[in-house]
């Protein structure tokens, strides 16, 4: 079903949750995805986890987002009750309130490393995520916007070329010099976003079918909110409950429009063209991936 682009704007406007800004011992989440709590950075700190500024704005200074990516023997990571997949929690291993406990992997899952969430241990014979298509890459370099040098994002988070996140000073892990060009940024770009592929194949399960469009969308929404918050989504629970992908797309995508814990219009305008990109009619099928060995997982 295609959407004109008034009538999808009055529908996203009508769907969008009322403004809400993290408080002392709400949920957070960083640039990465990892979920935290808005803790005070002592406490943070007396619990062994990590303070990140920036993501609970309406708090004072000294409160800011406390991750602990890793937590207990088995893997787990910290996070809110409501949001561990497995349902199996552990109190008394993260900071915060009592609501936000080590949530343990579900049996076959790795442990996460520092700063990422859990990903499905891979089985024999299963297939690779698909590469998004070229009209994917071209929609999330318009959203990105190329920049040749170093620069802060809209929340202060140090980027480069297309969206790059910088994960050391200066973005020295980057394999390219800096300033980048616009094809090193686009080489780089491609790099990133195959996580985020990984990401939605591995999150969503194999009776869900999805065109190349769809799953560019979906991709592309990965890159942006990380992979911690797209496998505790809403949205992939409607994917792989059956419900129908483009009505739900239309319904949850608008609603990941914070950055810093306030609303950006730049994130309002990007949930509507993924949508409207997700709703464009292919035959090339993306999701499940195409694999000719036995053994697909789920």
């Amino acid at each position: 079903m295609l959407f004109t682009t008034s009538s999808f704007y009055m529908a996203v406007l009508a769907l969008l949750p009322a403004v809400t800004h993290a408080a002392l011992n709400g949920p957070c989440a960083i640039a990465n995805g990892t979920p935290g709590i808005c803790a005070t950075t002592t406490s943070c700190a007396s619990s062994g986890g990590t303070s990140t500024p920036g993501f609970c704005p309406s708090d004072p200074k000294n409160v800011q987002c406390c991750t602990k990516p890793v937590c207990g023997t088995s893997g787990g990571t910290c996070k809110d009750v409501n949001a561990c997949e497995s349902g199996n929690t552990v109190s008394g291993l993260c900071p915060g309130p009592a609501s936000f406990k080590c949530c343990l992997p579900k049996p076959g899952l790795q442990p996460p490393k520092p700063g990422q969430p859990p990903k499905p241990a891979t089985p024999s014979g299963s297939c690779p995520a698909s590469r998004v298509n070229a009209g994917t890459i071209g929609m999330v370099k318009n959203f990105e916007g190329f920049v040749p040098n170093v620069y802060n994002d809209p929340i202060g988070l140090p980027t480069v070329g297309y969206g790059h996140l910088c994960r050391q000073p200066r973005c020295t892990e980057v394999p390219f010099p800096i300033p980048l060009t616009e094809a090193h940024a686009t080489n780089l770009l491609r790099s990133d976003m195959r996580s985020s592929e990984e990401c939605v194949s591995s999150a969503i399960v194999d009776s869900v079918t999805l065109n190349d469009n769809q799953y560019g969308a979906l991709v592309s929404w990965a890159f942006n909110v990380g992979c911690g918050n797209v496998r505790s989504s809403g949205l992939v629970r409607r994917l792989n409950a059956g419900e129908n992908p483009n009505m739900v797309a239309l319904q949850e995508l608008p609603k990941w429009r914070n950055a810093g814990g306030k609303p950006l219009s730049g994130l309002v305008l990007r949930r509507g063209k993924e949508i409207l990109f997700f709703q464009i009619p292919s035959s090339v099928v993306a999701h499940p991936p195409s694999c000719s060995a036995p053994g697909r997982r789920r």
